[in-house]
């Protein structure tokens, strides 16, 4: 959820849900998904326009061919005039038989995009240096 000052940020305006291409250049928010001890994650983008973008990567940065179709995430979003809130719903079962009935660590986090055209990188922990959403130190929530 955002609060406050929604009237700087840029919001992509609603289009039907589909995958789209390139989100964290707009406002979108994402998460990533890890199995603790495997060098392997996902990684989801959510615009509050419906669109929606899923990647798999073997290890940091690292990516490897995902059939996104099948994921088909659903998306949620309600607006009022002080606050926006995005909520997404994801079939682990359909990342693999793997991420059911197991730890996962995640990394949430959202990019946003002020009325001048400048990004702005917000996350529930960055690691030192420069933001990067990918560094294995954001991961710091554990879903059990």
């Amino acid at each position: 959820m955002f609060e406050g000052g929604l009237d700087r940020m840029i919001l992509p305006a609603p289009q039907p849900p589909r995958i789209g291409a390139r989100l964290w250049q707009h406002t979108c928010c994402e998460i990533f998904i890890a199995r603790p001890r495997l060098p392997g994650y996902h990684e989801f983008n959510f615009s509050p326009s419906g669109e929606w973008a899923a990647y798999a990567f073997a290890r940091y940065r690292e990516p490897v061919p995902l059939a996104a179709e099948p994921l088909d995430p659903q998306i949620a979003t309600r607006s009022e005039p002080d606050s926006f809130e995005l909520g997404a719903k994801i079939r682990l079962d359909r990342l693999s038989s793997g991420h059911c009935n197991t730890t996962l660590t995640i990394g949430l986090s959202a990019v946003i995009e002020d009325r001048d055209g400048a990004l702005s990188y917000w996350a529930l922990r960055h690691p030192p240096g420069k933001p990067d959403f990918h560094h294995a130190d954001a991961f710091m929530l554990t879903l059990e």
